[in-house]
This record gives C-alpha cells, structure tokens and sequence, in this order.
C-alpha cells in the first residue's frame, strides 16, 4: 500500500474543495480507508472513513453533513469532498489505510499512511 494525497489548498470560507488519495500499491486485500487531520500544536484528529468492503462510512461529528467520504474501485482513490469549509477546518489532512472491514475513527488502527496535503480556509 501507498498513499499519496493531494488536492490540498486555500479555499475561503463557505467553498468547496476535494481532496484525493490514491493507492498505488493495490492488492485484493480488504482495506479500511481513512481521513485524518491535524492543527498546528494540535492533536490528529479522525475526519472520515469508509470500508471498501460494504461502503459503510463514519464521520466526525464536525464534518457530518459538511464533508463527504467516497471511493472509485477502478482507480484505488478515495476522495474527501468538502463543502461549506469553515476556518476550523484549516489543517494539514492525511489519508490512511488498515486491512480490515469495519470503519474505524482510532488513528492508531491505521497501519498505512499517505504524506499531508495542507487545507487552508480564509475566513
């Protein structure tokens, strides 16, 4: 497995942005795909994830409804749309992966993990 995020940017406040990871390294195992996020002088927050399995997905409560986590099978990218970005949300994202089924909000359940793409959201 290995991720490579992208996509990251400065967006104002209210906007919409996209951010993408894909894998290059795919195999047949069964992975659980997450988005992370981290502040300056903060600790890494769980955003979002979806099972590749069922699809199943889970949110953080201050992106429920805001942010929406998806893949694409055909090219091993999982995608992290967001809307009404407020500056709250202004950090470093990163994406992860971990063999399994069930979506999971613990980082450090993640064993695979992609470089950061800085979000920044003027207000």
């Amino acid at each position: 497995v290995q991720l490579q995020a992208s996509g990251g940017g400065l967006v104002q406040a209210g906007g919409s942005l996209r951010l993408s990871c894909a894998d290059s390294g795919r195999t047949n195992t069964p992975y659980v795909w997450g988005w992370f996020r981290q502040a300056p002088g903060k600790e890494r927050d769980f955003v979002a994830s979806i099972s590749w399995t069922d699809d199943s997905t889970s949110y953080a409560d201050s992106v429920k409804g805001r942010f929406t986590i998806s893949r694409d099978n055909a090219k091993n990218t999982v995608y992290l749309q967001m809307h009404n970005a407020k500056p709250e949300d202004t950090s470093v994202y990163y994406c992860a992966a971990r063999v399994g089924i069930s979506t999971s909000t613990d980082s450090r359940e993640y064993k695979y993990w992609g470089q950061g793409t800085l979000v920044t959201v003027s207000s």
